[in-house]
């Protein structure tokens, strides 16, 4: 079955085309992380939801024009040769674009799904285009089921729409994570994700100029898909230790969210995090933070209320001071 979609965007076709292919443009509206290597036979990775990873290889490029790529989802047991196909065609019409996706190739059942889904992800490309921010995606909130690999990428999503906000004015704020300012907290972050990319074998290119979102993506990017390819089975060696492989994950946790809201909080930004998932991060901060970590790693547990928020539980439980409502 075929999937044919066209949607108006107020802007010129050279810039949807970059909203289409291009890492950074792309997680603004349909991804929580993306690989590209845009040539014809270069291949692509989009982790579109937390758990949920699309895959496949470019097979005609047209620079603001079109783009061609096979289509299919990491993991599936389909062989690669029934991959769909998805074709993206750019016209320049009158104010804007008119964007028009074909997605051949799908059974029946997945075109139920697919068109679903392309709904949902040109909806947040036209509220982009229009109002310049589609906003935290409702899909990546709180997957289901959760691992600490899947928690992570929800992690993710949430620090780099927080990040995405900061500006130059920001960056001597001091932070709630004890004498860091923000600039200097978004460096341990790098810092933090290279470390453990390196660990896992990835070589991770650091731009030191480009804005802290996108410093962070491009650090979390190849090391959660490295991360995803080795799984939680054995340890890691970290150089200074070998951690069990799921505590280095617990730890990619507590870096995005705890630190999305220590930018948060340093900037004025309300954070909205779904409790399922601060819940379950919760959890694995238990099973991370020793009484040996105390004064070191992490500062004293603080008090909060038993009925409080599970994130200002959260927050408290690593050091924080969480102010009353």
């Amino acid at each position: 079955m075929t999937i044919d979609k066209s949607v108006f965007i107020p802007v010129d076709p050279d810039t949807a085309f970059a909203l289409i292919t291009r890492p950074e443009r792309l997680r603004r509206w349909q991804t929580v992380a993306a690989r590209v290597d845009l040539r014809v036979g270069g291949e692509y990775r989009w982790t579109i939801t937390p758990g949920h990873s699309a895959a496949g290889t470019f097979t005609e490029i047209e620079p603001g024009k079109r783009v061609v790529f096979t289509w299919d989802w990491e993991g599936s047991k389909a062989p690669a040769a029934d991959a769909s196909t998805v074709t993206i065609t750019l016209d320049s019409v009158d104010g804007g674009t008119n964007v028009r996706l074909v997605h051949e190739g799908l059974s029946p059942e997945q075109a139920i799904g697919h068109t679903e889904g392309w709904n949902h992800y040109f909806e947040r490309l036209v509220t982009l285009t229009t109002t310049d921010d589609a906003g935290a995606d409702d899909w990546a909130a709180a997957p289901d089921p959760l691992t600490e690999l899947v928690s992570a990428e929800a992690t993710l999503a949430i620090v780099q729409h927080v990040l995405r906000t900061l500006t130059h004015a920001d960056a001597d704020k001091p932070t709630p994570c004890e004498d860091f300012t923000v600039s200097e907290l978004v460096e341990h972050l790098v810092g933090s994700i290279t470390g453990i990319g390196k660990a896992l074998g990835v070589a991770v290119a650091d731009q030191p100029d480009a804005a802290p979102e996108v410093r962070v993506a491009d650090a979390a990017q190849p090391t959660l898909e490295a991360f995803q390819a080795r799984g939680l089975e054995g340890t890691i060696d970290m150089g200074f230790a070998e951690l069990p492989a799921s505590l280095v994950a617990n730890i990619l946790n507590l870096e995005f969210l705890v630190h999305a809201w220590d930018f948060a909080t340093a900037t004025g930004q309300d954070l909205d995090v779904s409790p399922v998932l601060t819940d379950y991060v919760l959890g694995l901060a238990h099973n991370t933070i020793s009484p040996q970590m105390r004064g070191k790693s992490f500062a004293d547990e603080t008090l909060v209320e038993e009925s409080a928020a599970s994130m200002d539980r959260l927050v408290a439980f690593t050091g924080r001071q969480v102010l009353a409502n």
